[in-house]
């Protein structure tokens, strides 16, 4: 007997993550490319973050990654200047839209690595080019996971990092210096 495996919502979601960012590695898309795809699939899955504890890395990793992306794109459209001109209103309402998702970005953050007990994480300020980032946006490595990067801006996330004795001091070039230093 043959038993047929299904990918589940989870597999589809990293599948398609990392497809996006094969492409943007490659040049073959932009960075507001990758956003709006990347956008536009979790619209289409119709996929929710996890309301209740974070009990696994895949969630925490889930729940970060479906945060930024919405923030990502939200801030994105706020700061589209036809937007802006023609409708005001909803340019403001995605920028505020934009803040509460990466407020809700740095809380799954932080449950994810206190459920990981903050154990092989490094934390330090990254070399930006944008004046606004500089000396606020940091980097979160998770050094047992592959490719794993956090970033945030976040004081709170800062000083708790601190607290935990994970932060280094000095500044370093991000792991995806590329994509951060990237306009969308």
């Amino acid at each position: 007997m043959v038993y047929r495996v299904q990918e589940n919502v989870f597999d589809k979601f990293f599948k398609h993550r990392e497809s996006l960012i094969r492409q943007f590695k490659k040049g073959d898309i932009s960075k507001r490319e990758f956003l709006e795809e990347h956008y536009n699939f979790i619209q289409q899955l119709n996929l929710k973050p996890f309301q209740r504890r974070i009990d696994s890395f895949e969630k925490g990793l889930y729940n970060y990654q479906y945060f930024n992306m919405l923030a990502k794109y939200c801030y994105m459209k706020s700061k589209d200047i036809k937007l802006q001109q023609k409708h005001p209103r909803l340019a403001e309402k995605f920028l505020e839209d934009s803040n509460y998702y990466y407020y809700q970005k740095d809380k799954s953050t932080l449950k994810l690595l206190e459920f990981l007990e903050f154990k092989n994480v490094e934390a330090y300020f990254v070399k930006v080019k944008s004046p606004g980032l500089k000396d606020k946006l940091f980097e979160i490595v998770l050094k047992d996971y592959e490719n794993v990067i956090f970033h945030s801006k976040n004081t709170w996330l800062l000083e708790r990092l601190q607290e935990e004795g994970v932060f280094l001091e000095g500044k370093k070039k991000s792991v995806i210096d590329n994509y951060i230093n990237e306009k969308y």
